[in-house]
């Protein structure tokens, strides 16, 4: 099969099937939603953007109100058709790019019975542990079905957690859907998901590419209470006429399946390519890339989920707390990010300061949900600029720890794609392309998870053939490479190691005292 490329040109498009010629692709994420609106030449005319928070009730538990995302999409979508001057009905189709692995617990008329568990939330570590004796008591079956790890940040055991602890929620609900599922179904009253979304349950099976059975008994999980799955481009339905006046949309509109939100930055920055790595650097830090069959890792530090591309499949790391590191160690200290700009006054390798980016346990070098983050090699002579420096490449590190594993699988290339928040940061940029030994590049929008949902909706809506022209067409990069420095590589390469040796220290003492 053809796998995309990055173009630097807007190829012609035919105009759509359907009437309408704008799409609007939106980025569902854990603390905001951001929207595109692309023309019939695939140029983004208009942006907008909502805000909202998430609720941690208890230690270890992170959740959302479902009625949040709804809100925001009911903010941003008549300011994108303000903004653009266009109407209602010159919008034809709309696709969306989720948070994945959260679960919301719907009743018959798809009403939320109690707060979305979203994919940070630990609460179902026992679940876990209980899924694991009823698989035999390793996760070496459960890799090979699922391609994931025994993991409570899965759908699978949110699933029985609320089946254990809130029966009467369990009871209730006629579906358990994923944060995009139950936003398609809200639109348009379908219940879907794409390959995706479903590879990241613990319930799905890579290789027949269908809900596993042998999951789903071991888990005790109803596979009527699923959503059927779909390619993500696919088109679902309409608007609901309700829904369509809210958003201040045509009931016309088309709504497609939607995938994961790093999936959706995967197909933005052009990872169909099977040579490229593409890094989300957002609150989370997924790393992934494409190929073209289901390669397993044995150590699970990477998973295998299905791609965006249906064709292909997404061998990734689901994040490690990067931007949230960043932005902890900022509002720690009262900074802005402009004050970021000091790590120049500090060396590579931060005076021998060493931070592991695991404020919420580990998901690299290993999977480990008990260990905490750590600042180690502090001194009296050591400021703001180390430990700023210290952060920046401890996430760097954990990032060369996926680069590295993805090589030894045979997996990726020379280049790097960074996407989200820290694609803003040049020093950054070339600190990855410094400790990877990769060249780096970044796209030309803010906005690829967004881009992502909206290439699906554009296929949806008529205005490309395939996601291969859609990728051609709109994935677009900056001029600039960020290339290897070949001077700092004996300093990172030290504080690589040091960064390694104190995470197994302190996972060899259970982590930091809580």
């Amino acid at each position: 099969m053809p796998l995309a490329h990055a173009l630097s040109d807007h190829r012609t498009l035919r105009r759509p099937e359907i009437g309408a010629i704008h799409v609007i692709g939106c980025d569902i994420g854990t603390q905001s939603l951001k929207a595109v609106l692309l023309d019939e030449q695939g140029a983004t005319v208009a942006r907008a953007s909502a805000a909202y928070g998430v609720d941690y009730p208890r230690p270890g538990w992170a959740q959302q109100r479902p009625e949040t995302w709804i809100a925001g999409l009911e903010a941003a979508l008549p300011a994108l058709l303000a903004e653009a001057g266009i109407e209602a009905q010159d919008v034809g189709a709309l696709g969306l790019a989720t948070q994945v692995d959260g679960v919301v617990a719907v009743d018959a008329d798809l009403t939320p019975l109690a707060p979305a568990i979203i994919w940070m939330d630990r609460r179902a570590t026992d679940q876990t542990r209980q899924l694991r004796r009823r698989l035999g008591g390793t996760d070496t079956d459960t890799l090979a079905i699922t391609g994931c790890n025994l993991d409570a940040s899965h759908v699978g055991p949110k699933i029985m957690w609320l089946r254990d602890e809130a029966p009467e929620v369990a009871a209730r609900a006629r579906t358990f859907l994923l944060p995009g599922s139950y936003l398609v179904a809200y639109l348009t009253g379908e219940l879907v998901v794409d390959h995706a979304n479903a590879s990241s349950t613990l319930l799905y099976d890579i290789n027949a590419r269908a809900w596993s059975t042998r999951m789903l008994d071991a888990a005790g999980v109803d596979r009527t209470t699923l959503a059927d799955i779909r390619p993500a481009h696919d088109v679902v339905g309409t608007l609901r006429p309700a829904v369509a006046e809210r958003l201040g949309l045509d009931a016309a509109c088309r709504v497609v399946v939607g995938t994961g939100d790093e999936h959706g930055a995967c197909l933005a920055a052009g990872a169909v390519d099977k040579n490229v790595i593409c890094d989300i650097t957002g609150t989370a830090e997924p790393v992934a890339v494409g190929t073209d069959r289901p390669v397993l890792d044995p150590t699970g530090l990477v998973e295998t989920h299905g791609h965006a591309d249906d064709r292909l499949w997404l061998i990734e790391n689901p994040g490690f707390v990067s931007g949230g590191s960043v932005r902890w160690f900022l509002d720690l200290f009262g900074a802005s990010e402009g004050d970021l700009d000091r790590i120049g006054e500090v060396e590579p390798g931060s005076g021998g300061v060493t931070f592991l980016p695991t404020l919420s346990g580990a998901t690299t070098p290993v999977w480990d949900e008990e260990i905490r983050g750590a600042f180690a090699g502090l001194g009296l002579n050591h400021g703001f600029a180390h430990l700023a420096r210290a952060v920046l490449e401890g996430c760097t590190f954990a990032l060369r720890d996926l680069v590295d594993r993805f090589a030894e699988l045979g997996l990726g290339g020379t280049e790097i794609r960074v996407v989200g928040g820290g694609a803003r940061s040049v020093q950054w940029l070339q600190m990855k392309a410094d400790v990877t030994g990769r060249v780096v590049r970044v796209l030309t929008t803010d906005e690829a998870t967004a881009l992502g949902a909206a290439e699906l909706a554009a296929v949806g809506g008529g205005l490309f053939r395939d996601l291969d022209e859609a990728v051609e067409a709109l994935t677009h990069l900056e001029p600039q490479a960020y290339e290897p420095n070949p001077a700092t590589r004996d300093a990172y390469e030290t504080a690589y190691r040091r960064y390694r040796d104190t995470f197994a220290a302190i996972a060899a003492t259970g982590g930091p005292p809580a």
